[in-house]
């Protein structure tokens, strides 16, 4: 049976909509647009068929108010003052029993394997490499590489991108992210959070049965 071309770079296309959406709710606080995106029917209609809870407010109340309430979430989540959870690898992936370091073993590590692949960082970009948005956004890329080569029907580099996809997956994202993901779902006081982090959780589990019966394939 040949391979349907166009249907595996749809598959990769999909998959990278889903890390770009997850990378857009860990960047940074919720934009008026992106609010205005989620509350849309194609998201709206996808979220009910994942049973996403977001809430009835986050549809009732007005955009600019969410913005607020996801402006304050974030902020007590993720940045601080006092008591917050750190969106970094470094710090929920032990290496050698040592864990909780910005800049550690783990952040090094990221920042050479995706350097190793040809992706560089934006110019403007000030972060460290081992962020949750920056991580996602690694997989956003490579899903998207992936299926640019099955359009160009290269069998082979679709099958390489898949086989990076996947070592990283291992190495790294299903190192921590479920880690920080209970964690988000522990201590968020609006279900926005709470079910984003559910959702990414579970998608992570999809995505290592996908890429290994695709690398299998």
């Amino acid at each position: 049976m040949g391979t349907d071309w166009n249907k595996m770079a749809d598959n990769a296309k999909s998959r990278s909509d889903i890390y770009g959406l997850l990378t857009l709710v860990f960047r940074e606080e919720p934009s008026v647009a992106f609010i205005n995106e989620l509350r849309g029917p194609r998201l709206a209609g996808a979220f009910s068929e994942m049973d996403l809870e977001l809430g009835g407010s986050f549809y009732s109340e007005s955009v600019p108010a969410i913005a607020e309430q996801l402006a304050l979430e974030f902020s007590h989540l993720f940045i601080g003052p006092g008591r917050h959870i750190s969106a970094h690898e470094s710090i929920f992936a032990e290496v050698d029993g040592d864990s909780g370091s910005l800049w550690g073993a783990k952040t090094v590590e990221v920042k050479k394997f995706i350097e190793t692949t040809g992706l560089d960082y934006a110019s403007q970009f000030t972060g460290l490499p081992d962020h949750i948005s920056v991580e996602l956004e690694f997989m956003e890329k490579l899903t998207l590489w992936e299926a640019a080569k099955w359009i160009e029907m290269d069998r082979e580099s679709a099958e390489y991108c898949l086989s990076i996809q996947r070592m990283f997956l291992q190495r790294h994202l299903l190192d921590w992210i479920p880690s920080f993901c209970d964690a988000v779902i522990a201590q968020a006081e609006l279900p926005f959070y709470r079910e984003m982090a559910e959702l990414t959780k579970n998608y992570l589990e999809l995505e290592e049965r996908i890429l290994a019966i695709e690398t299998a394939a």
